[in-house]
């Protein structure tokens, strides 16, 4: 149970000397691409580029020790950084201390919110974050970070916003006052990491490009012609202090928080899921996971870091290099302890724009433009979810794109569960094969029977659609019409509302002549059929395991296994069974 509740028990114990290469080469690795990586992101999300080196140090040592997944590199990472900014930035003045005890403390809240969810198992909740939601959400994000930092590109003091018009409108108002050296070694930074990338993806493309703007800054005296440099950047760990909670608007930092808490799982749980799939792994629990993650930014947030959690390219970097346990984690959390405690002066001449440069590059690769192009070809209102999602997070806001989305997500659920796909069936002659006869030209009809398939749930959202479509299909048979047979396979819940309905039709079939047999029932629509006595009116006589049964009995022809047929009817009779 221990082990289950703080897994490096679990592997700990049993470290193997062999495994200690990789992780320590994956560990300085990751922890060398923190440095430049976690100054960047603090950038986007409005602080000092120190918290981004808060936020890579205590978050990756705790989710080693709670973690379920032996490669997740957690830190600061591009989007939540954006979240973050999204969301304080309406409330205070970025950089100031009171938005950098706001950004600490949400780390806090959404840390709690994570453990909470955890603890009472509810991590199906990012279920309700759907595919095309995600890719239409990510991709409009990334242009809102992007274009966030055409500040830091072009030298032009350019208004913070989470709506791309008014960042290209106030941007283009104001380009005559680009500063052409900041645009330059900003237009060089996105160009050295794409060559390096190209030449060798595992150069640390973006910690070459720091320190070659560090040296060419300094040495060429390029500070005074007026370009942004990170400056000083205070030296030694972050101290332990606990967030402020006092006078903040704790009810606009809640509803940031519970949103950071689910984008940031699905992050984690989604990385660590890639990288356990191509090892043929299966390790991560959902619930450890937001467990981990939750107490990771809650220790974090003690030693002032803001939110964090699982980033794609870092962990892609780990696995690469060889992380085999969180050991790896660990030393990376070494490297920038270092970095903290004797080289921050190093960075004093590091460009604005440089970091800018990262960014850039790093969030214009999460735009996807397979996806969508995919979904045109094979399922178009997933495309449309998509394309909502998308327009309303560049021109609305971030937390609006994902609330349109999740709720359009929810209301096609519930409009596919209200209208599902039904069919009537015929036989392929000399089988025991039935297939939809809108799909199949080779399938027989009978003119006095009507072979009915539902494909859902029957209940009450779908119960009128149901009796209308069956009463349509027996108006078009007219009266020639004896038996309706409803092929159920794929009915797998019946409510009360179903059962009246049903009742009802049956009832009105009667009297109209034509009998109502059923087929292919599973065990709990069967439990209850009997336990409700509508298999009192449908008659035991009337349940069949096979829809070639029930055409089989009413054309008087001998049941293929009668056996089996007799063994349905036993068990009907008994309503406490479950099969």
């Amino acid at each position: 149970m221990l082990k289950s509740l703080i897994p490096i028990l679990s592997w700990l114990p049993s470290y193997k000397k062999e495994y200690f290469r990789g992780d320590f080469f994956a560990g300085i690795t990751v922890g060398i691409m923190l440095i430049p990586q976690g100054m960047a992101y603090a950038l986007i999300a409005g602080l000092p580029p120190v918290y981004g080196l808060y936020a890579a140090l205590m978050p990756q040592v705790i989710y080693a020790i709670f973690g379920t997944s032996r490669q997740l590199a957690v830190g600061p990472v591009a989007m939540d950084s954006l979240l973050v900014a999204a969301g304080l930035t309406t409330i205070a003045i970025a950089g100031s201390d009171h938005y950098i005890e706001m950004a600490v403390l949400l780390a806090f809240m959404m840390g709690a919110i994570q453990l909470l969810f955890g603890v009472f198992r509810l991590g199906f909740l990012v279920n309700f974050l759907s595919k095309p939601v995600i890719s239409g959400f990510t991709s409009a994000a990334a242009i809102i970070i992007g274009l966030n930092q055409l500040k830091y590109i072009v030298g032009i003091d350019i208004v913070r916003s989470n709506h791309v018009h008014e960042i290209l409108i106030d941007m283009f108002s104001k380009i005559s006052g680009v500063h052409l050296t900041t645009f330059l070694i900003g237009l060089s930074g996105i160009g050295l990491i794409l060559v390096l990338k190209k030449i060798n993806s595992k150069i640390p493309a973006a910690l070459a490009v720091v320190v070659v703007s560090i040296l060419m800054v300094k040495f060429s005296n390029l500070s005074s012609t007026g370009i942004s440099i990170v400056g000083d950047i205070p030296e030694g760990l972050p101290e332990f202090k606990l967030p402020n909670f006092n006078n903040q608007p704790l009810n606009e930092l809640l509803s940031i928080s519970v949103t950071l808490a689910l984008i940031a799982f699905m992050e984690a749980i989604s990385i660590g899921k890639a990288i356990e799939e191509k090892h043929g792994e299966n390790n991560i629990k959902a619930n450890q996971e937001l467990v981990a993650l939750g107490l990771a930014n809650i220790g974090g947030a003690l030693f002032q870091s803001y939110p964090s959690t699982g980033g794609f390219s870092r962990s892609a970097v780990n696995d690469q290099a060889g992380a085999k346990t969180g050991v790896a984690a660990m030393i990376s959390a070494l490297v920038v302890g270092s970095t903290l405690l004797f080289i921050t002066s190093w960075f004093y001449y590091l460009p604005k724009a440089v970091l800018a440069s990262i960014i850039m590059v790093a969030v214009f690769g999460l735009i996807d433009f397979k996806f969508p192009k995919k979904l045109w070809n094979y399922k178009r209102d997933d495309l449309l979810l998509l394309v909502v999602t998308f327009v309303v997070t560049l021109t609305v806001g971030i937390k609006d794109g994902i609330l349109v989305g999740v709720m359009l997500s929810l209301g096609m659920l519930i409009y596919r569960s209200a209208r599902p796909h039904i069919a009537e069936l015929g036989n392929f002659k000399g089988t025991k094969y039935f297939r939809n006869i809108n799909r199949f030209k080779d399938v027989e009809q009978l003119e006095d029977v009507l072979i009915f398939r539902f494909d859902g749930q029957l209940y009450f959202a779908n119960s009128n659609y149901f009796r209308d479509n069956l009463f349509e299909m027996v108006e078009k048979k007219g009266d020639k019409l004896k038996l309706v047979i409803l092929d159920a396979e794929a009915i797998n819940h019946l409510d009360s509302s179903a059962v009246n309905m049903l009742f009802r039709v049956i009832t009105d079939l009667r009297t109209r002549g034509i009998k109502f047999s059923m087929a292919d029932v599973i065990g709990p629509v069967r439990d209850v059929i009997v336990k409700s006595e509508l298999i009192n009116l449908i008659g035991k006589n009337s349940l069949f395991i096979r829809t070639a049964d029930a055409l089989d009995f009413y054309k008087g022809n001998e049941i293929s296994d009668e056996k089996e047929q007799y063994k349905f009817k036993d068990i009907a009779n008994q309503s406490d069974r479950k099969l």
